[in-house]
């Protein structure tokens, strides 16, 4: 795997870090800007719902641009938002400059993809995605817990100072290792071909399927937090160690997705898509319990990431002929999950179900991808069937 990939895994963890500390930090900032939880925690159905429109179109409107160049614009403007949001005072504005930063990380991430891929063999896109999504998966392991206790001890603001401070280094090592063309010779992309190479039914179903899964896995992540005090019983502190813990969850399901997705996706597709509601539901009615909470929140962590992971990779593999747009369109559907999934837990808390409701709806939403996921594979096996039928129909009549 070459060392620029890693690089990009690096930028990708700083930005990772601000698209999940809010889930540590939304008890703080509803108090500090004199907000309801849901409100707060609508900040991250903000950010991702910027991402699900920023993907594609960031993607587009840099096509021809150097990639190298590209990625820094994106790193430099996130930067910038992050100063702006760790000093207003105001929600309107924190609100705006978390669509601004979704706008850039999308961008980021798009062409990050599409540079990892140019670095790899065709058959490693697997890996590749799981070195990019390890940055990810390490936000919520060191940084995701890191912002929650900046928060704790000085407030949520610092936070945003940190990410702000973390995205130096990233934009170091963006400058000084990533080619600028991203390791392949340069071509002269065409978004309109690009474009009609996402029309697959095959990319997208599993574009589908991801945005489910995210949804569920944010609609809990979002509201861990309230959860942990509310219903757990736990300590605020005890906020930080429960982040890490589903962060390293996460990594361990991203690590093996890594080494399962290029050669065995679908038998870990099926296993991972029927374990997920089952612990959603688990988690529900367990959330009382702390020793059964810390296991639950782990064991989601790893097979929510795993199975996304996996159907990122597997977008990417269907996506050929848009090498740039199919990692846009991946990280769009990944958000619209994103966005849908605390907006509805927020729906949920808001009409006095509790902080166990946005369980239950993260166990509906799984479930919903388990039964269009077997719906789509009995569709395009009969599908299949016919196409042989009809060629060997062909051939028979071609031989009389």
């Amino acid at each position: 795997m070459p060392f620029a990939v890693y690089l990009l895994g690096l930028a990708v963890f700083a930005q990772g870090t601000s698209e999940f500390m809010l889930s540590g930090l939304v008890p703080g900032i509803a108090r500090d800007l004199h907000v309801s939880i849901p409100a707060a925690g609508l900040l991250t159905s903000a950010f991702a719902a910027g991402m699900v429109a920023g993907a594609p179109l960031m993607a587009v409107l840099t096509l021809r641009w150097p990639r190298r160049n590209t990625l820094l614009a994106f790193l430099l403007t996130f930067l910038l938002v992050h100063v702006i949001g760790a000093v207003t005072t105001s929600y309107d504005v924190l609100l705006a400059t978390r669509v601004v930063a979704a706008l850039a990380n999308a961008g980021f991430l798009a062409v990050a993809m599409a540079t990892a891929m140019g670095m790899v063999p065709a058959n490693a896109k697997g890996r590749a995605t799981s070195v990019l999504l390890g940055g990810v998966t390490m936000a919520c392991v060191a940084g995701v817990p890191g912002g929650a206790l900046l928060g704790e001890v000085w407030g949520w603001r610092s936070a945003f100072w940190a990410v702000a401070v973390a995205l130096v280094p990233a934009v170091v090592a963006v400058l000084k290792s990533v080619p600028s063309t991203g390791g392949e010779k340069p071509v002269r992309a065409s978004a309109r071909a690009e474009l009609r190479a996402l029309r697959r039914p095959r990319l997208l179903v599993i574009l589908g399927l991801g945005a489910l899964v995210n949804g569920a896995t944010f609609c809990t992540f979002t509201y861990l937090a309230p959860l942990l005090t509310g219903v757990t019983g736990l300590g605020s502190g005890w906020t930080p160690a429960m982040l890490a813990l589903f962060g390293l969850g996460s990594f361990a399901g991203v690590t093996v997705s890594g080494r399962i997705a290029d050669v065995r996706p679908v038998r870990l597709l099926v296993i991972g898509g029927a374990a997920l509601p089952l612990g959603w539901v688990a988690l529900a009615l367990a959330a009382g319990s702390p020793v059964a909470a810390f296991v639950l929140v782990f064991v989601q962590g790893t097979v929510s990431f795993a199975v996304g992971s996996t159907l990122i990779s597997q977008a990417l593999y269907a996506a050929t002929g848009a090498p740039t747009l199919g990692g846009a369109s991946a990280t769009a559907a990944l958000n619209v999950g994103a966005t849908a999934g605390p907006w509805l837990g927020g729906i949920a808390i808001g009409a006095g179900f509790g902080y166990r409701a946005p369980l239950w709806v993260s166990a509906a939403l799984a479930l919903l991808a388990l039964v269009l996921g077997g719906v789509a594979a009995i569709a395009g096996r009969r599908s299949a069937r016919r196409h042989d039928n009809s060629v060997e129909t062909d051939q028979a009549l071609g031989a009389q």
